[in-house]
């Protein structure tokens, strides 16, 4: 049983979803933006196969949502991102005790699970583009694989863009 529990927390920490928090201007109105472009200097910190993964992605995601890229934009998308080690060192202890009378002893050990994995955090922040103020940001977090197949670093990339554009426009 043990095992069995073990072997799901480690399948459930290696499929770690998409995380992602939001912030915006509280008195921008969204409902008057509705093309965008990126950033003219646009300089994501990915590898140029793995931005324009990301870019298409987010294209794809936009134009569901009826925002159109745009020579004359109204919003200007900038993306940035870097890869960080963990920080978290989360462990599973096993452990055995006795006591005998008055005299108790134990032995327990930590098994690191997950140390050392890459994160990837993305920063997607919308400005708006005449007058280069701040309207709308989302932080992305998760779990970057540095193996992954073409295929599976699209379909991550896909999974990403939809999740940080479920926030925007703010509701």
């Amino acid at each position: 049983m043990r095992a069995r529990c073990l072997f799901l927390l480690i399948l459930l920490v290696g499929c770690a979803p998409v995380r992602v928090h939001f912030d915006y201007d509280q008195s921008a109105v969204f409902g008057n933006y509705g093309s965008y472009n990126f950033a003219a200097d646009l300089n994501t910190g990915l590898s140029e196969l793995d931005e324009n993964r990301l870019l298409l992605a987010v294209g794809s995601v936009l134009q569901g949502r009826g925002i159109r890229l745009s020579e004359d934009p109204d919003l200007v998308l900038n993306i940035y991102s870097h890869l960080y080690e963990d920080p978290r060192q989360s462990t599973v202890g096993i452990g055995m005790g006795g006591t005998g009378g008055n005299v108790g002893g134990g032995v327990s050990v930590g098994l690191p699970v997950n140390s050392g994995q890459l994160e990837r955090e993305i920063i997607f922040e919308m400005r708006d583009a005449r007058q280069g103020r701040p309207l709308w940001q989302a932080v992305s977090e998760d779990r970057f694989n540095e193996g992954a197949s073409p295929e599976k670093r699209e379909a991550r990339f896909q999974a990403i863009a939809t999740r940080v554009f479920e926030g925007f426009p703010p509701k």
